[in-house]
């Protein structure tokens, strides 16, 4: 790797949207140390080129709008306890990265002054051009809206580069690949193309919204060691959609 720490990062400003499910690890729920210690250390690889980084991650793990209704939970109710999740997740994140000598800040939607700034996008840009790692809490703040819109509205907010989808596959597959073995992985597709074939990378509210403004999106596999980092460097990696 040592030879590699010459070549120029592909992207200054990023956008990384995890899901909340990626911190449960193996379990069903709740929230798996090792996993936090890993990611922390993948993020701070690309931190370490100097990298402005923003970061979206989902409350699945903790509480879904989806499982509130099935327990006769209102539907906006249940959205802003899935918000409220990905607090929890902002904060664990936020305290794994600051362990490793990280500066970060975790800017909500929705205000709580004793845990979080409220999200302000000037305030939002100059963190990032101090360096500090921008964590975007509670969504878009507002119910009926996921948080792969919440991560697509951050980056256009942000003016990020690009959209770094992580999840646990190596892209986008014309079919499940969890669920068949000839499932063929795109190396790049475009947004009309994903959008006719009803590929499900994102929701459509955010998909439209990347489509719209031209901001492209990075799909590939946190869980593989320096995926993250070879992405910025310019490497092949996930699917591009574009």
């Amino acid at each position: 790797m040592a030879a590699r720490n010459n070549i120029k990062p592909k992207f200054k400003r990023v956008l990384l949207k995890l899901s909340g499910e990626s911190l449960s690890g193996e379990n069903d729920f709740g929230i798996d140390a090792n996993i936090l210690e890993y990611l922390s250390t993948e993020i701070k690889k690309v931190h370490d080129l100097g990298i402005e980084i923003g970061i979206v991650i989902g409350g699945g793990n903790i509480y879904r709008g989806l499982a509130a209704q099935a327990q006769g939970i209102d539907s906006v109710t249940g959205d802003y306890m899935g918000m409220l999740s990905t607090i929890i997740n902002a904060l664990a994140l936020q305290n794994s990265l600051e362990k490793k000598g990280i500066y970060t800040r975790l800017l909500s939607a929705i205000e709580m002054y004793k845990i979080a700034e409220p999200f302000i996008k000037r305030r939002a840009v100059r963190h990032l051009e101090k360096k500090r790692i921008v964590i975007f809490g509670a969504g878009t703040g507002n119910p009926y809206f996921t948080t792969d819109t919440a991560a697509s509205l951050r980056a256009l907010e942000i003016n990020a580069d690009v959209i770094l989808k992580g999840t646990r596959v190596n892209g986008v597959y014309d079919k499940d690949p969890e669920k068949n073995d000839g499932a063929k992985m795109y190396s790049k597709i475009s947004f009309s193309e994903a959008y006719s074939k009803n590929l499900k990378i994102m929701d459509m509210t955010a998909f439209a919204l990347c489509q719209e403004n031209k901001i492209p999106i990075i799909v590939f596999n946190m869980n593989v060691k320096d995926n993250f980092k070879k992405i910025i460097l310019g490497q092949k990696v996930g699917t591009l959609v574009s």
